[in-house]
């Protein structure tokens, strides 16, 4: 008689949870960590391919599986300026109530942390909350895998998609009674990581549903942040209506993010670029859509009018490509696994453009191939399977949006006249984290060998990078005092 496999399908960019047959965690983890088996061996003997990957990398960095690194903790000021900054104290109530309130009886913590993995708020049970203290799981910590291993919120954060942590998953040995489910939030104006909302819960009562909960939470929280940003642009347009029916000739008004509030002689536009430098740095702009435009701050907003009427210039007009493509200079710039970006300068002028993951991903392989790939190549790339061509054709065409002339097709390719240039992590395996693509790990081994190298980055004018602010560093044995960390700049 033939047997018929089931196969059971999880939540879509999760990762896959163990098996309830499968090798014993325990043993795996006291192998990978002693150096007894590859951290990233093979199904049968070794972890799973994302918890292999984390585990090989924090041997890389010599982190020490029974202690961990300096725990780094915020003061009380800093985390409250955190939670205001990451928008989540907008929607912490929601959270409150869709995961404490609807676990029935299986004790948690809900954690939250920001987009550098500081956790800013930590509830529960209290007797739980205390088993947490004493692993350093606490308001302020920095729960990131280069201080605390393989994690639910530090890999989370790194691999950009939901992830389930189960016991001995974790790199630590003092978190092994632990099983984490993490899932990241995503800021609706400018699709940049917002944070992470976790949920912990001891080994034994942990139960499947709830990555699929946290999940659901973090779509809950990005629907409440989206409302509340149109509630903003709604705000802004009521401003915005009367002014533009006093200005003469096209214009429009926009959020500091660049969403469209209102337009006038213009066509419908939701999304301006951002120049590189931010509005307010110069009194004229070029814009990839509209050209050379004058830009005046406003209340919440900037009015942006095109310095050339649409009838001389129109937007999308072919007769811009040259001075688009011409001599320009592109950077992707992929040092931060949750924030890849696109800057471009040319002629015409200097922009920059946050990324989606796949976005980088495809850039990634036309930046490494100037040659160029078909959409065949590409959808093998991504996806191993060639057949999968028309996910990439959409996916370019979304790109071809806004680089306009600088992405050729047949094949897809930069144009030849663009410099193009990859600004790479120190560490290879950083490179974006979070693909699975074929390509891309590919690419990984091949950088750490030393076999190939990412092509040099062009000198492209970029905004300063943000400061950060100081962060308390406390010694691991208890033995000597806080000390201030030196500030560290992104």
């Amino acid at each position: 008689m033939r047997q018929t496999r089931r196969h059971t399908r999880r939540p879509a960019g999760a990762a896959a949870a163990p098996a309830p047959g499968g090798p014993d965690l325990a043993a795996v983890h006291d192998a990978a960590t002693g150096g007894g088996l590859p951290a990233d061996g093979g199904p049968e003997a070794g972890p799973r391919p994302e918890i292999g990957d984390s585990w090989a990398r924090l041997r890389r960095l010599g982190l020490d599986p029974d202690r961990g690194a300096a725990a780094v903790h915020l003061g009380p000021a800093e985390v409250e300026h955190r939670r205001r900054a990451s928008g989540l104290d907008e929607v912490i109530g929601i959270l409150r109530d869709s995961l404490l309130d609807s676990t029935g009886d299986c004790p948690l913590i809900l954690a939250i942390a920001d987009a550098e993995g500081h956790v800013l708020w930590h509830e529960g049970e209290r007797q739980l909350r205390r088993s947490a203290d004493r692993i350093g799981f606490l308001i302020g910590a920095r729960w990131v895998e280069e201080n605390v291993g393989t994690n639910g919120i530090g890999t989370a954060l790194r691999a950009g998609r939901p992830m389930q942590v189960h016991s001995a998953e974790h790199y630590l040995r003092s978190h092994h009674a632990w099983t984490c489910f993490a899932a990241p939030v995503h800021e609706p104006r400018t699709g940049r990581l917002a944070g992470v909302i976790n949920i912990s819960a001891p080994a034994q009562h942990a139960r499947p549903y709830l990555l699929q909960l946290t999940m659901t939470a973090a779509r809950l929280a990005e629907a409440e942040l989206r409302a509340r940003r149109l509630e903003a642009l709604h705000q802004l347009r009521t401003v915005a209506t009367p002014l533009l029916a006093k200005v003469n000739g096209p214009a429009l008004v926009v959020d500091g993010d660049g969403w469209t509030a209102a337009a006038a002689g213009l066509p419908p536009t939701d999304r301006l670029r951002l120049p590189a430098e931010g509005w307010g740095s110069a009194s004229v702009h070029w814009l990839p859509s509209l050209g050379e435009c004058a830009v005046e701050p406003l209340a919440d907003g900037w009015l942006v009018r095109p310095v050339r009427s649409p009838g001389q210039s129109a937007p999308g007009d072919r007769s811009g490509v040259s001075e688009q493509t011409e001599g320009a200079r592109l950077r992707l710039d992929l040092r931060r696994p949750d924030r890849p970006e696109l800057s471009v300068e040319g002629a015409a002028g200097t922009w920059s453009h946050g990324l989606s993951p796949r976005h980088a991903e495809l850039l990634l392989l036309l930046a490494t191939h100037r040659d160029g790939r078909s959409a065949a190549q590409l959808a093998e790339a991504l996806f191993g399977d060639p057949a999968r061509t028309v996910t990439v054709r959409a996916e370019l065409s979304r790109l071809r949006r806004y680089l306009g002339g600088l992405l050729a097709h047949r094949p897809y390719r930069f144009a030849p006249t663009v410099t193009v240039g990859v600004a790479g992590p120190d560490d290879p395996y950083d490179l974006l984290p979070g693909s699975t693509a074929p390509a891309v790990r590919r690419l990984r081994s091949r950088l750490a060998a030393g076999t190939v190298r990412l092509p040099a980055p062009p000198d492209v004018a970029r905004p300063p990078a943000p400061v950060r602010p100081p962060e308390v560093t406390v010694h691991p044995d208890g033995g000597h005092p806080p000390v201030l960390a030196r500030p560290r700049v992104s």
